[in-house]
This record gives structure tokens, C-alpha cells and sequence, in this order.
């Protein structure tokens, strides 16, 4: 492994209150690795600058702890995983959660599944689909304490995507930019149906940056209506408005 200055990341970790040993910092950097190596060959990420990784993929998923205490979650689903953020960032730093990384597309399971094996993790697994056809599943709908995702969609269709795996009690944490009034009034209607209350928008600058931020915490507070998620594309296509 190359040789890395990681004066940021621990800064950034501190800013988080976030205390990693040096097997989790080896971790992330091997993460870090990985992700150049596959993406010289596939599309993961646009960004694969070391500090530019750090601070807008390990950094801002792990930003979470802003808003939410880890230490009393015992499961976690990442819906619309992508590369993994924020559900391996959160298992690498909080190695007892037990985590699920979603993603309809194939390949990026597979380099999911690589990066699990090569850091050794334990208590995390891939499934590839669609969000709304294992919603309906019942070994994962209504079955995890925190659904978490950073997924590039509109807060009504995250919401009918995400809700429906949360147990009641649990919370349903959206990864945003920090421009999120418009669409959270959009998505008001779509949250109350699917048995979620907003319980608080948070707004913060990612660490030394001027990037907004927002995370809107939604808290499940009655089982999802067994008519949703509805078929898959129409969440996305037909927002409940």
C-alpha cells in the first residue's frame, strides 16, 4: 500500500468526534485503493482525488453522526449504494453494525463484494435488485433500525424507496445537498402516507469546505401501507404528490 498523508482525514474524523484505530484507517485507505483500481475500468465515482475521496465520499458519509447516534443502531440498509457510501464508511467505522448494501446494477455488487472480502468485514452483505422489489420482501421490509441513502433521486420517491424497510421506531436518514426546501415540501404528502415524520432537517458545510449540506431525518411512526412501494419505476416516474 502507498504511503498516504492522512492529517485531513483525522481532522475531519475529529471535527465528527469519530475515534478510528489504525486497523480502520488501513481500511479505509485499502478501500480508497480499490475504488481507483475499479474505476480505472468501470464508472464508480467522478472523484478519485485522495483528498477529494476523504472529504466528499468517506468524510460526508460518516457526517451522520451529526444527526444520529450510531452506538444504539444494531442494523442499517444503504438503498442506492452505488460504491458503497455512506454503508461502508459506517461499517468500517462502527464495525458492529450489521449493514445491507443495495444496488440494481450487478457490477457494482460485485466490487462491493471485493472491497468486503479484501478488508475482512464481517456483518455486511450485497443484495442486487430494486429497491421496491425487496421492499416487499419480508425479510427485509420493515426489518432494520436505520435505512440510509445518498442516491441521486427526488425526497418523495427516496422516501417511498427507503420507508418501507424501516421498522417502526427506526428513522430513515436522506443524504441532500443543502438546497432541500423545495423538494422536502414536495415530499411532505409522500412521507405521512408511507408512516414517516420529519423530525428535523439538518444543514452543515462538509469539513475546510464550502459544500452545503442536509440530512433530513424522518422517523417511521406507523407500518407502510402494503400498496407501496408501488411497481418498480414509478416511484421515480410518479412521485406521490
Amino acid at each position: 500500500m502507498a504511503v498516504y498523508n492522512t492529517e485531513h482525514f483525522e481532522k475531519g474524523l475529529a471535527d465528527l468526534k469519530i475515534s478510528l484505530s489504525e486497523k480502520q484507517i488501513g481500511q479505509f485507505l485499502k478501500y480508497y485503493e480499490i475504488l481507483v483500481e475499479w474505476n480505472s475500468f468501470m464508472n464508480l465515482t467522478g472523484i478519485t482525488e485522495f483528498e477529494e475521496v476523504i472529504t466528499k465520499h468517506f468524510l460526508d458519509s460518516l457526517a451522520i453522526t451529526k444527526v444520529c447516534d450510531l452506538t444504539t443502531v444494531r442494523s442499517v440498509i444503504d438503498v442506492g449504494t452505488g460504491a458503497g457510501f455512506p454503508g461502508l464508511p459506517l461499517k468500517i467505522a462502527f464495525p458492529h453494525l450489521n449493514v445491507v448494501l443495495l444496488d440494481s446494477l450487478n457490477k457494482r455488487i460485485k466490487f462491493l463484494n471485493e472491497v468486503i472480502g479484501q478488508l475482512k468485514l464481517e456483518g455486511i452483505r450485497t443484495i442486487h435488485g430494486r429497491a421496491e422489489d425487496f421492499a416487499r420482501d419480508k425479510d427485509y421490509r420493515e426489518r432494520f433500525d436505520l435505512c440510509v441513502s445518498r442516491a441521486v433521486a427526488n425526497l418523495s420517491a427516496l422516501s417511498e424507496y427507503c420507508l418501507p424497510y424501516t421498522n417502526i421506531g427506526g428513522e430513515f436518514i436522506s443524504y441532500k445537498s443543502g438546497k432541500i426546501d423545495g423538494e422536502f415540501q414536495d415530499a411532505k404528502k409522500a412521507i405521512a402516507i408511507l408512516g414517516g415524520k420529519v423530525e428535523n432537517i439538518v444543514k452543515f458545510n462538509l469539513t475546510d469546505t464550502d459544500m452545503e449540506r442536509s440530512f433530513v431525518i424522518i422517523r417511521k411512526e406507523k407500518n407502510t401501507p402494503k400498496t407501496y412501494p408501488r411497481k418498480a419505476g414509478l416511484p421515480a416516474k410518479e412521485p406521490i404528490r
